[in-house]
């Protein structure tokens, strides 16, 4: 494994967990450029909650990916706890993913021969931490599935399969959470224990979070909603220079 030594979070920034500059990300198709993002430009300090809305196509899964370092920009730059990932390995921004990352997918990408308990526990694994299976058995009671530990993902309903994920996007402690519909699959019931579980998180553990979702009232109790169309940010509403002018504060 890498050493975490060649990774330094810069620490003069320590209270801006997450940097976004002039991102922009394109594809190629043939002979065209299709533009996802253009011009995005934010930044959220440690114990933030964000939400991201947009309609569908407008590239909010996108940036959310970029963000978490899973996928590389075209141009622009992320920073990251104070790490520039922009030119980093693939080992070496899975190392920083690892250290300071959780991740909800909206489709699970829970692994299929892996049971729940063996699901939750690979993050830990990867950390090199001791006493795995009972962290991850504290993890799925928490979510409520310890009786389902022994299940495998095709065992489990849409809303267990969401829950597992939610385990195992906890148990590296992250430092940042990103979570990409994480409500969209579940029953209203579910989907209330999940976002219970993803706001205690960052109540307790200071954990920022930062959601995608089209689910305006999970948007609405977030501290700050931006919102994407056609890969620009049309409006940002909790910015901090929002909030200051909506204060009548002065602009530093």
């Amino acid at each position: 494994m890498l050493a975490l030594s060649s990774i330094k979070p810069n620490t003069n920034s320590v209270s801006t967990i997450l940097e976004i500059n002039n991102l922009r990300k394109t594809y190629d198709s043939g002979d065209r450029h299709l533009t996802v993002l253009e011009g995005i430009n934010f930044k959220l300090q440690a114990g933030d909650t964000c939400s991201i809305v947009g309609p569908s196509g407008s590239g909010k899964t996108t940036l959310l990916g970029l963000c978490a370092g899973l996928d590389r920009a075209s141009s622009g730059s992320v920073i990251l706890n104070g790490v520039t990932l922009d030119n980093l390995s693939e080992d070496k921004r899975a190392q920083v993913r690892n250290q300071y990352v959780g991740f909800i997918f909206q489709n699970f990408q829970l692994i299929p021969t892996l049971t729940a308990l063996e699901n939750v526990m690979v993050p830990l694994e990867l950390r090199g931490e001791r006493n795995v299976q009972q962290q991850a058995m504290e993890l799925l009671a928490r979510v409520g599935l310890a009786e389902r530990h022994d299940h495998y993902p095709t065992q489990l309903s849409g809303g267990e399969q969401q829950r597992v994920s939610l385990a195992r996007a906890f148990s590296n402690r992250p430092t940042i959470l990103f979570a990409d519909e994480p409500t969209g699959n579940l029953d209203e019931e579910t989907g209330e224990k999940v976002e219970r579980l993803l706001f205690d998180l960052n109540r307790e553990a200071g954990t920022t979070l930062v959601l995608v979702t089209h689910d305006l009232e999970l948007a609405e109790k977030t501290q700050r909603i931006i919102r994407i169309k056609g890969g620009h940010v049309v409006s940002d509403t909790g910015a901090p220079e929002i909030v200051q002018q909506q204060n009548g504060a002065p602009q530093l």
